[in-house]
């Protein structure tokens, strides 16, 4: 039996209110198989967090630590043309339009070869064309190299076009109501029968 990458067991939070104890998550378990035997894991949210005042090439250098990168510089721009900032390396954030800059972090997170990725809603604040771009701009990198995703998303063609296995989560205390095997090819069409059928059996879970 291989060792996993991600496993969750028999988590629980409440917080404190006035009203006495507020649940919010209630006994969830899971496991994610491994991509890499390391702890190593990289955290993306909607809300970004590339450094304002370093350049595009320095965010990208700063988490490598110590002396086993070679280069850092040129392994920092690599990974900058890889997510197509190729010439923006010298420029700052406040230079960078709203989709350059998650590239920028996603360049930054996968410099530092993260076995896993925390991803927490990461293109919700993006306009919906920049948002398609950005999903299979992931896809095209993962495609090239194999990470472990933890993707948390309320957008339900979001979870269908990019994930292995979705999770649906219950109204509070959250528990796991019910889970999905995406077995679609890639690129996946939405408008398909197959991703259409899936789509409606998680709305209906959602109550939708």
């Amino acid at each position: 039996m291989s060792a996993k990458a991600i496993v969750v067991t028999g988590v629980k939070k409440s917080f404190a209110s006035g009203k006495g104890a507020l649940p919010v998550v209630d006994d969830v378990s899971f496991s994610v198989e491994q991509s890499g035997p390391s702890p190593k894991g990289i955290v993306i949210s909607q809300y970004g967090s590339v450094f304002p005042w370093l350049t595009v090439q320095q965010n990208l250098m700063f988490g490598l630590n110590g002396d086993g990168h070679g280069d850092k510089a040129a392994l920092a721009d690599h990974y900058a043309a890889m997510v197509g900032l190729k010439g923006f390396e010298a420029s700052y954030p406040h230079e960078l339009s709203g989709g350059m800059l998650k590239r920028a972090e996603l360049a930054r997170a996968f410099v530092v070869k993260p076995d896993i990725l925390y991803m927490d809603e990461p293109f919700s604040a993006l306009d919906a064309l920049t948002n398609l771009r950005m999903r299979n701009e992931l896809l095209r990198i993962l495609d090239e190299e194999r990470h472990t995703v933890l993707l948390i998303t309320h957008d339900v063609e979001e979870a269908i076009y990019m994930a292995d296995r979705i999770m649906v989560l219950s109204p509070r205390p959250a528990t796991i109501q019910a889970t999905f095997e995406v077995d679609l090819p890639r690129p996946r069409k939405l408008s398909g029968p197959e991703a259409q059928a899936l789509r409606e059996a998680i709305l209906k879970e959602l109550g939708l």
